[in-house]
């Protein structure tokens, strides 16, 4: 047997417990010692349509999903029509009834176990999940204990019947134990983390000292809002869903003012409602954190699925000019530590900060190690002494000491209106003209930070590469997987991540671009190459090759290793 490296999929209608059978079978491979990469696609439907989960497991650190299928996990008809071309030659389908010449099926009885354990017709799902785990000769009681984790908030008499349930599917599948060619050895007691980029994003929050949350529900962005709701008390933060868009972004602009650290988080749509409200957080210089989570627009274009769409969009929200950081985090690791450090500039600054992220980091989950919360410093910024009258006071940074109501002696203004330094109102020319530049001056020693930054700009790969892929955002992952099935063709490739989009890192990506000097292939999930259009703007560069898909589906591996081969090939 060779390195364990291979994919499994869940499928069925929504409803039928896709997404708790992948998710509890991940889990436990995760126990097991293994890496798993999953993804997941549904229609905007509460009952029915086609939904699947589609994981990979491996011995080694694995970035993305791949095809083809080799264990395929149906709990309806459409999903073996669906999935059948894109099994792999050694692929097993689990189902209650499937005849396909091409792959080995494991029929198991999933209705009529249901009904003899008197457990309702959705749980089939438990007998699928035993089934595939007998499949694979794993570790039964390593299941089991992740079955019981996973229902440990229902009845001791819920978690006993599911238990059932996967052991007898277990017993069915442990029939075609080795079928696939391999077996599944545990190997470890992993401590592993395997957690989607939204719940990486509320921990970074977290524990950079966030204090209240404020969003309206929206698609991909929700479960952020669920995940700190159900936390709340035990965190000792405040979580509130208001009545719209509007009143959560002012919400947090509120609680910033008056000294927590506030985050909101949302979609495309519901970004263009907070739009004028950050434009006031702009004017007023009020530290906040504002998650955006794209999906593909207008309007309300597809909303369970991923783009990259909102790039332009978030670089010039709200009417006027004043300074803001964009960061694109790329896989939960930095969704973590960039949501952190987010906090950080906001109040060094005293600008709003977007963290651009889309459904397929959002919603997909990584298995990584665990995040080390101890290494995340905690900066507050210039805060003001007692009796401060001048909360926009013109300095040579453009940063004025804050004060938040209570400090003593202090006047804690906030005008959305121009003003002078005390934060009165006014419309004198040379007043404007002064705290127009004084904002600048913030923006320009925000850009010098950028460019200082080693991580505004990532690279991966070889050092002399034959091409160059460039990307922001979630495309890593399926970049980083590209660049080993390049390598076994034989072609040598580099990565360059740009994870500031603003300020921009001008100066280093030319420099890094520059170093590695191969020819630049970029590859983006939206229709009109926007990081291009960036490049353009601030290197008088263009790549020599795009690659972009706007479907609403993430990238594969191969089709960015099969165009970067064309590339490297001319």
């Amino acid at each position: 047997m060779g390195p364990v490296d291979f994919t499994f999929l869940v499928g069925g209608p929504a409803g039928a417990g896709v997404m708790l059978t992948g998710r509890v079978a991940s889990k436990a491979l995760v126990r097991g010692g293994y890496w798993v990469f999953a993804t997941n696609e549904y229609p905007s439907l509460v009952r029915g349509g086609h939904n699947w989960f589609l994981a990979r497991v491996c011995e080694r650190r694995v970035y993305a999903q791949r095809l083809p299928i080799d264990v395929l996990i149906a709990l309806d008809e459409m999903t073996v029509e669906r999935h059948a071309p894109n099994l792999s030659e050694r692929a097993a389908v689990i189902a209650e009834r499937a005849s396909i010449r091409t792959a080995l099926t494991v029929s198991v009885p999933m209705s009529q176990i249901v009904k003899e354990e008197g457990a309702p017709l959705v749980a089939r799902n438990m007998v699928a999940l035993g089934a595939f785990f007998g499949l694979l000769g794993y570790d039964l009681n390593l299941v089991e204990e992740t079955v019981r984790s996973e229902f440990k908030r229902r009845s001791r008499q819920v978690v006993d019947l599911n238990v059932r349930l996967v052991k007898r599917g277990y017993s069915y599948g442990r029939e075609y134990e080795g079928a696939l060619g391999f077996r599944l050895p545990h190997t470890s007691n992993s401590k592993r983390l395997f957690l989607t980029g939204n719940d990486a994003t509320a921990l970074g929050a977290l524990a950079a000292g966030m204090r209240f949350y404020a969003a309206y529900p929206m698609t991909p962005a929700s479960p952020i809002l669920h995940f700190l709701a159900a936390i709340e008390e035990d965190a000792g933060i405040v979580v509130v869903q208001p009545e719209s868009e509007i009143a959560a972004i002012n919400m947090v602009i509120g609680a910033a003012y008056a000294g927590a650290r506030a985050m909101t988080a949302t979609s495309g749509g519901g970004f263009s409602l907070m739009v004028e409200a950050f434009g006031q957080a702009g004017m007023t210089e009020t530290p906040i954190v504002v998650v955006e989570v794209q999906r593909p627009g207008p309007s309300t274009g597809l909303p369970t699925y991923t783009s990259q769409g909102d790039l332009r969009f978030v670089l010039h929200a709200s009417q006027g000019e004043f300074p803001r950081f964009v960061i694109a985090p790329g896989d939960v690791d930095e969704a973590f530590y960039l949501t952190a450090e987010a906090f950080n500039l906001a109040e060094r600054y005293q600008v709003p900060v977007v963290v651009l992220t889309d459904k397929y980091l959002a919603e997909s989950y990584h298995t990584t190690q665990p995040f080390d919360a101890t290494s995340v410093r905690i900066e507050r910024g210039k805060l003001a002494e007692e009796g401060s009258v001048k909360r926009y006071a013109i300095t040579e940074d453009g940063i004025s000491p804050r004060a938040f109501p209570g400090t003593p002696r202090a006047v804690v203004r906030a005008n959305t209106s121009e003003h002078d330094e005390e934060g009165f109102g006014c419309s004198d020319p040379a007043v404007v003209r002064a705290m127009v530049e004084k904002r600048q001056r913030k923006f320009e020693r925000m850009r010098e930070e950028v460019e200082a930054r080693s991580d505004s700009v990532k690279t991966y790969g070889y050092e002399e590469p034959d091409v160059t892929i460039l990307l922001w955002g979630s495309v890593k992952g399926p970049a980083l997987e590209a660049l080993r099935e390049l390598e076994e063709r034989g072609i040598r490739a580099a990565v360059v991540q740009v994870v500031f989009l603003a300020p921009f890192p001008t100066n280093r990506l030319r420099a890094e671009l520059e170093g590695l000097g191969a020819p630049c292939l970029l590859v983006e999930n939206n229709a009109t190459a926007q990081l291009g259009s960036l490049m353009r703007e601030h290197l008088l560069f263009s790549p020599d090759e795009v690659l972009l898909k706007y479907d609403g589906r993430p990238f594969y591996p191969h089709e960015i290793a099969r165009k970067a081969e064309e590339v490297a090939r001319k």
